[in-house]
């Protein structure tokens, strides 16, 4: 409690901040902002010293994990742009905000949602389309990851709607503006084993880059299992956006990784459905739809030249964009995982899903 109400005072000042700023004159407000850099980093640190605060504890990354009063563990960095962003993002009613754990689809819903949303500026067989030279994570971008990070406050005022986002955090640490503004929120669970298997290559190639010897298999999934991994336990961040979504269907979409792969086009014609933006006749006609599968194939977005050369800026540092594409593959995690470890992610996945109607 003592952590939340700490949050709360500066989230508090926060608003009292913007509402300050809503209220001054022009001259007045130049002056504010010409000091906004100095009050942004303020910001940050107040948050860096509430996190440094918490308990920490060895983890896949080469960083130690912070445990958050909710029960979920994040870097440093990334768990401080997580409250600045719950801070300062002001939400509006259109937005719609993508929510998975990291490496469980988010490139790939990322396109699928771009894609859809933008269809008529940006027809998916259009040869200039933005997802061929900028990339899933270019068009749409993690509120945590890529926005809310290294001291910046951005102004996002400016952005038409719908404004699409994506985080990583968990529905109980989202932006509380997301929920109060009833934003629309597309999730994506991916099988808990291929999304562990995922995720500890991907940190593999920050360890190699860094000079840092490769992680195992064995050790990954007892950091995993034991729910200490980013934006987990990875129990509690699925139920969390299933339950909201049994109650609220129609303000939280709940996709299956493995039912995407088998019926990409039914999943583009939902998420249209759910966006407000569905396909008309004309449009099916002329293999609207199809054209969004092939643009945000796995084939088509390895191929390019973004994908193969191309780098992101993250939080904690920069990524090559190759690096967010492995196999895309369902059950990938045999090629990996003894028969034991799958049991025993089985054996707690069925016992924290139970009566909750998931099955994954």
């Amino acid at each position: 409690m003592c952590l939340q109400r700490t949050i709360n005072h500066i989230v508090h000042l926060s608003h009292l901040y913007h509402t300050i700023c809503l209220t001054m004159s022009s001259s007045s407000l130049r002056t504010l902002q010409e000091s906004g850099a100095k009050i942004n980093q303020e910001l940050y640190q107040k948050f860096t010293n509430v996190v440094s605060s918490l308990p920490c504890s060895p983890a896949l990354t080469r960083h130690p994990l912070y445990r958050h009063d909710n029960g979920w563990y994040a870097a440093l960095a990334p768990m401080v742009s997580t409250m600045v962003a719950d801070a300062c993002f002001s939400a509006r009613p259109s937005d719609i905000v993508i929510a998975t754990m990291p490496k469980s689809g988010t490139t790939w819903i990322k396109a699928m949602l771009y894609s859809t949303v933008h269809r008529r500026e940006h027809p998916a067989d259009g040869p200039d389309h933005p997802l061929n030279s900028l990339g899933p994570h270019e068009c749409l971008k993690l509120l945590e990851y890529q926005l809310y990070i290294r001291n910046r406050i951005p102004n996002l005022d400016g952005l038409p709607d719908p404004r699409l986002f994506a985080a990583h955090a968990l529905l109980v640490s989202l932006p509380r503006s997301v929920m109060r503004m009833g934003c629309k929120i597309v999730y994506v669970c991916r099988d808990p084993k291929d999304a562990l298997i995922s995720h500890w290559n991907f940190v593999n190639k920050f360890r190699a880059r860094d000079g840092l010897e490769a992680l195992s298999v064995e050790t990954a999934a007892d950091f995993f299992c034991d729910g200490v991994t980013l934006f987990g336990p990875y129990w509690d961040h699925v139920l969390g956006y299933w339950r909201a979504h049994q109650v609220h269907p129609q303000k939280v979409l709940f996709f299956r990784y493995e039912e995407m792969i088998g019926d990409p086009a039914a999943h583009v014609r939902k998420l249209a459905q759910f966006v407000g933006r569905p396909f008309c006749m004309e449009e099916e006609e002329a293999g609207a739809v199809e054209a969004i599968v092939r643009l945000c194939s796995f084939e088509h977005m390895t191929g390019l030249d973004v994908a193969k050369h191309g780098v992101t800026e993250l939080v904690v540092s920069m990524a090559e964009n190759s690096w967010f594409f492995r196999r895309g593959q369902v059950g990938d995690w045999e090629n990996y995982l003894s028969r034991e470890t799958a049991r025993r992610i089985d054996a707690i996945t069925e016992a924290r899903f139970k009566g909750s109607g998931l099955r994954v």
